[in-house]
């Protein structure tokens, strides 16, 4: 089976974040799967400004001027499947997170995409909500989600990256359902879009 690639994303950019330690660890385990490249991508690394082009994305015929999100489309395109790590602000996604969606368009399409998320009852609401952008991106959102309950949100926040894997144990199985159901689709959907 050829080798498919999952981005994991740091879905925030704020002093003192929370992300990059739960972002690690989903990074670090999704490495351990067989046949399988994984790139962390931090919108710290991509500063887009919010979204103020005259077209869409779906609707634009070359990549949009701005080198930064040139750069961040590229990557999008290059994965097969991705993984989310965002918090839950005001009953929503981070605005950087939603931002970087909506600067891509097509190279979204036909991919699986997972969601890692913290905050008020483990930013349930902020993946709920991301989910529906997926599929209007035409992305197929897998059915589990990894939600950091408030322990173990306190058990870790302190800790240095890497956090040691043991302090995410009480959500093991669902990044275990999480990663088995995002490389399942992430094969399924490359050989659709191969023959497409």
């Amino acid at each position: 089976m050829d080798t498919i690639k999952i981005k994991v994303i740091v879905g925030s950019t704020r002093q003192g974040r929370f992300s990059e330690k739960p972002a690690r660890w989903i990074f670090d385990e999704a490495k351990k799967l067989q046949s399988v490249l994984v790139e962390m991508l931090d919108l710290r690394d991509y500063p887009m400004p919010f979204f103020e082009e005259p077209a869409s994305p779906s609707m634009i015929k070359e990549p949009y001027a701005n080198p930064v999100v040139a750069a961040w489309t590229k990557k999008i395109s290059d994965g097969d499947a991705f993984i989310v790590v965002v918090p839950e602000y005001n009953h929503g996604p981070s605005a950087v997170m939603k931002n970087a969606f909506d600067y891509v368009g097509k190279e979204w399409n036909k991919k699986p995409i997972a969601f890692v998320s913290y905050g008020s009852v483990g930013g349930a609401r902020a993946v709920e909500q991301l989910r529906l952008v997926a599929v209007e991106l035409q992305m197929a959102p897998v059915r589990t989600a990894v939600h950091i309950p408030w322990p173990v949100y306190m058990a870790v926040v302190g800790e240095p990256v890497p956090v040691k894997p043991e302090l995410f144990a009480p959500v093991a199985a669902a990044k275990d359902s999480l990663l088995e159901q995002l490389v399942w689709w992430a094969r399924a959907l490359a050989s659709a879009r191969a023959g497409a």
